[in-house]
């Protein structure tokens, strides 16, 4: 049974009397605890479909199923709880709320979920990456590599089913950048979790399970 599914994806955007085709009929399914990755220029639609698949936007045509539940027509108020609890995000810009420390956070999601144990959840992923000494810390007082890895552990604190990365390591120099990937695959690892990730980094490419390349908001090779 594949956890993510999407059927005929389209994505249209109207500027003045235009209409811009970003993304045209993708489809594309994903395995349970698969490390896959979208690829493609500048363009190409990648965000787009990232966007779409994990429910932060709503495709123009098409489906997308999550372990066989159409998300496409959800209510909002039921998908942003089901996105809070069975979907983890990590951006490249980090988003982090700049008035919540680090732990405060990592804990925001849980919290929303109404979980009495976000702290201690917050606490122990903390440990786990090595930034427990930067519990208490705000976001302005972190360097780019720590506040990834915050918005790391903040993506995992519910044990989400797939967490979606767009550019994790876009905003990171290689080291910092490679050291957040072998994170993300230990976290995907330990959690089976599934991991779908845009990049255009062909070191991060390398180590995916299968790679989805965009073009012209098709799918070129590797939909599955």
């Amino acid at each position: 049974m594949t956890i993510l599914r999407a059927e005929e994806l389209t994505k249209t955007f109207t500027i003045g009397d235009r209409a811009i085709n970003v993304l045209d009929k993708v489809s594309i399914s994903v395995d349970p605890e698969e490390f896959l990755v979208i690829k493609g220029s500048s363009g190409s639609g990648k965000t787009t479909l990232l966007t779409l698949l994990s429910g932060l936007d709503r495709p123009s045509g098409g489906r997308v199923f999550i372990e066989d539940q159409d998300i496409t027509d959800m209510p909002e108020d039921t998908l942003a709880a089901f996105r809070n609890q069975d979907i983890g995000y990590v951006f490249q810009s980090f988003h982090l709320v700049p008035g919540l420390t680090a732990q405060e956070n990592i804990m925001f999601p849980a919290e929303l979920g109404g979980d009495k144990d976000a702290r201690e959840k917050a606490d122990r992923l903390m440990g786990r990456v090595g930034l427990g000494h930067r519990s208490h810390n705000f976001s302005h007082q972190l360097s780019g590599g720590e506040k990834q890895r915050v918005a790391i552990c903040r993506a995992l604190v519910n044990a989400p089913k797939i967490i979606f990365a767009d550019e994790p390591t876009g905003n990171l120099d290689s080291e910092n950048g490679r050291a957040i990937l072998d994170l993300l695959l230990q976290a995907k690892q330990e959690s089976r979790t599934t991991l779908v990730l845009v990049t255009h980094s062909p070191e991060v490419a390398a180590r995916a399970d299968r790679i989805v390349t965009l073009v012209d908001g098709r799918i070129e090779y590797g939909g599955g």
